[in-house]
């Protein structure tokens, strides 16, 4: 099925589980789009099976705590996941025996960035404590390191080959994983509202676009190789896509988008807000503090849908599967969502 704006207008709840008792941090789907696995601020570290459609783990990390949570190239039985409590250290963990296989010790602030290379045993990490490391899971020791960046935040690109960097909520800086040390190969200044803070930075699939998403109401799209602003998604100038009206709960649903539309995303709280991608980069989504989802066309500005997960909290994580036809969002219970076939 190819995702298009009806077929994401069609999406529904189809399971919603409550293993958590408070805020979910962060979700990650496996690479095969199999597994998913959230961590969350009552320290529970959950595993979800999608072919089951059901949580078969739970794991606990209270003396830790559990914040940022990422699969290891490959692998959906490995993890790194960052700290909330006692410590800033990165832990390597084997979800088939729950032992630590290795500690990424350095930071001294809260990690503020977790990202994966999609081609090799690397990873990234950024910190409030104004550094950027480059760490292979094979080794403790940090293979490199930045000069002092204010609020980092970044992201691997899909090919491995580059990461880019968030800056003071200002600034893009792109760096060749192999010439790291060399600094930036190329800066851009992005001129946005300065009254919110950059909270994430992903690259869309095809590598042309770059996702930010902030602590007010706005998400932004860039050019990831020019740095120019291609879009701006927040409360705005009324415009809408719709195809023609076949039936009632089609008219419910174009209302409430309206309705929802017109008030933009909700984030008047200044949270932490995921958005991202479709894996066809066609489209962008966001949660928004009263439970529900919005979601944008990148190649016209439009926004296409606005689904309701009756979330009881604001949504704080949000990913689409990367195989197959469903997202998760999550606030303190998780949420898993599919098409409605009905309406083909």
């Amino acid at each position: 099925m190819k995702i298009t704006d009806s077929v994401l207008r069609s999406f529904r709840v189809a399971r919603t589980y409550r293993e958590n008792s408070d805020k979910v941090n962060c979700l990650e789907y496996s690479p095969n789009g199999e597994n998913a696995i959230s961590s969350s601020d009552d320290d529970r570290i959950v595993v979800y099976d999608i072919t089951q459609g059901k949580p078969i783990d739970t794991l606990y990390s209270k003396k830790y705590g559990a914040d940022l949570i990422r699969y290891t190239h490959g692998d959906s039985q490995k993890v790194i996941y960052s700290s909330n409590k006692l410590d800033d250290t990165i832990r390597y963990l084997s979800l088939t025996d729950y032992k630590y296989i290795r500690y990424f010790p350095g930071h001294t602030a809260r990690v503020t960035a977790l990202s994966m290379s999609p081609v090799e045993d690397m990873f990234i990490s950024c910190s409030l404590d104004k550094t950027i490391r480059i760490w292979d899971l094979r080794t403790e020791n940090v293979q490199g390191l930045t000069e002092p960046l204010d609020r980092p935040i970044c992201s691997f690109d899909p090919d491995g080959l580059i990461f880019a960097v968030g800056v003071n909520s200002q600034f893009i800086k792109l760096y060749d994983v192999r010439a790291f040390a060399k600094g930036p190969f190329n800066s851009f200044e992005l001129r946005m509202n300065r009254s919110c803070d950059w909270t994430g930075l992903k690259f869309s699939n095809d590598g042309k676009q770059i996702l930010i998403s902030t602590n007010g109401g706005m998400i932004c799209i860039v050019n990831a190789f020019t740095g120019d602003v291609m879009h701006k998604f927040s409360v705005g100038p009324f415009h809408i896509c719709y195809k023609p009206i076949e039936n009632l709960e089609g008219l419910s649903s174009i209302l409430t988008c309206l309705i929802a539309h017109l008030k933009g995303y909700n984030n008047s709280k200044g949270l932490k807000l995921e958005a991202c991608f479709t894996p066809d980069s066609q489209f962008v989504m966001i949660g928004s503090e009263d439970g529900r989802v919005h979601v944008w066309s990148t190649e016209n500005k439009m926004k296409v849908a606005v689904l309701d997960g009756k979330h009881p909290g604001p949504i704080s994580a949000l990913q689409f599967n990367p195989r197959y036809m469903t997202f998760a969002t999550a606030c303190s219970s998780m949420t898993f969502w599919l098409p409605s076939v009905e309406d083909f």
